[in-house]
């Protein structure tokens, strides 16, 4: 394990545990007829690209688990191809907002890496966003820490294990600070790319870059614990 995936694990580990205490108070109701409104924000991969069909992505498929304990539940999903957290910030996020949702789930930052967003921009978006939500609305708010890009077949090689690799772990340890100060739930998407994607390919779509059927599958697993944790019994 490198020093760099080291420290990132480290910071999650710490800013998870602080975000579940600050965010004790924000939970989902146990009345099972309360209308819940689930809003998805951020990039391609909330939009559901590399599915097979809209069902099987990953917000439709958390959507389909809290519809199974909140018959009344809804989805409001706004994630759009290509975002950035800038995008999020300036599109997204007053419509959720406005909306009143009860669970946000927020998945962005990719793009950002690609596009050569600095990482101090992204930290500002980043920050700005969840402030917002925490303060404007009483979501039990979600946010996943990037999968590794540089283990992706479109990105794989020496090239893109010291660049994007590099700023995955940059852009995630920003991130994960940013969501320990606003209390929101953590939801580790890097370390299980890392051990996963190479040993199982079919969890990436034939772009070689978005998950497939099987790998939203895998991120509604991940992500449902954290939902799950804030659902009252």
């Amino acid at each position: 394990m490198s020093r760099a995936v080291a420290a990132l694990l480290a910071v999650s580990m710490a800013a998870g545990c602080s975000a579940t205490r600050g965010a004790a108070a924000r939970t989902l109701p146990d009345d099972r007829d309360a209308e819940i409104l689930y809003v998805a924000l951020g990039d391609s991969t909330v939009e559901g690209v590399g599915a097979s069909r809209h069902e099987n992505n990953y917000v439709s498929l958390l959507h389909a688990r809290l519809h199974a304990i909140y018959r009344n539940a809804r989805l409001q999903n706004l994630g759009v191809g290509g975002a950035t957290s800038a995008d999020v910030l300036a599109r997204q996020l007053e419509p959720a907002i406005a909306s009143r949702p009860d669970l946000v789930t927020l998945s962005v930052g990719p793009n950002d890496i690609t596009e050569r967003v600095p990482l101090a921009a992204y930290t500002r978006n980043m920050d700005a966003i969840l402030a917002r939500l925490a303060a404007s609305t009483p979501a039990v708010i979600v946010v996943s820490l990037l999968p590794d890009l540089a283990v992706t077949p479109r990105f794989r090689g020496q090239e893109a294990e010291e660049l994007v690799g590099r700023r995955s772990v940059e852009f995630n340890d920003a991130l994960a600070r940013m969501a320990k100060r606003h209390g929101a739930q953590i939801v580790d998407l890097y370390v299980p790319s890392r051990r996963e994607v190479p040993a199982r390919p079919e969890l990436i779509a034939r772009d070689g870059y978005h998950p497939s059927d099987l790998g939203y599958a895998r991120w509604a697993e991940l992500m449902w614990e954290a939902v799950r944790s804030k659902i009252r019994s």
